[in-house]
């Protein structure tokens, strides 16, 4: 088997592979605590619209999907939402089957079910998309986009998805009111955020550890000097590799 169960520290479940040698979510903050408090919750309260249109990077086990529905349900501003999520790995949905979910998200899921099966679900304020494939591609595709769950493996592992090119996909299609959220608190990445025209915040959220936020506008939290870091600096951003001729 490509995966392993672990038990996160809010008791619930998440995957380990092998093939990256990462868990799908953090073990130390929980896989429901860190998709809320890392992702959700900031994303949410800083956007001041009715409808949010949501890129998950990447689908995974689906819970930064599944903590979005259960959060849209307990709050008032956000009305509806349409989520859009890549997953390069068509396996590891099936191997999703019998994986002990949060008991907060145990009522999205059959909408899980139905995303595995089908790839869409519809209803009268919710709209998702599940693509298999090529994250990177499937972004080129994309247009007007609020949010964006940068939640990919770690840039060692997983690196094509935090490079300078990658975010300049991201930025094009950015609101300028829209954020980017992710886990990651590493200089590259935060250099390869500020290279594509994003400022970049860090932010203490409840109950897990720091989070990078990055948006085109000025935003209520400590912004890094990113100019500052970039001349001192050792950490270059990362890049697409160039294979030579």
């Amino acid at each position: 088997m490509k995966y392993e169960k672990r038990v996160s520290a809010d008791g619930s479940e998440t995957l380990y592979s092998k093939e990256y040698g990462e868990c799908y979510h953090s073990v130390k903050d929980g896989a429901f605590r860190e998709a809320l408090y890392k992702h959700v919750k900031p994303a949410f309260s800083f956007i001041k619209k009715p409808h949010l249109r949501i890129l998950d990077i990447c689908f995974g086990l689906g819970i930064n999907t599944l903590t979005t529905l259960y959060y849209l349900e307990r709050q008032s501003q956000v009305k509806s939402v349409e989520i859009f999520t890549p997953e390069l790995d068509e396996q590891l949905l099936a191997s999703l089957k019998g994986l002990r979910y949060p008991p907060q998200l145990e009522k999205y899921l059959p909408i899980l079910d139905r995303l595995i099966k089908d790839k869409v679900f519809k209803s009268d304020n919710v709209n998702i998309e599940l693509f298999i494939g090529d994250a990177r591609e499937y972004v080129k595709g994309l247009k007007v986009i609020d949010v964006v769950y940068q939640d990919a493996f770690s840039p060692k592992k997983n690196p094509e998805l935090w490079t300078v090119e990658y975010f300049e996909d991201i930025a094009k299609i950015l609101t300028h009111e829209g954020v980017i959220t992710t886990y990651s608190v590493a200089t590259p990445v935060r250099l390869a955020l500020y290279e594509v025209g994003l400022r970049v915040y860090e932010m203490q959220p409840e109950h897990v550890r720091k989070i990078t936020i990055a948006s085109k506008k000025e935003l209520p939290l400590k912004e890094i000097d990113m100019q500052k870091k970039k001349q001192l600096a050792t950490a270059k951003p990362l890049r697409d590799k160039v294979e030579k001729i």
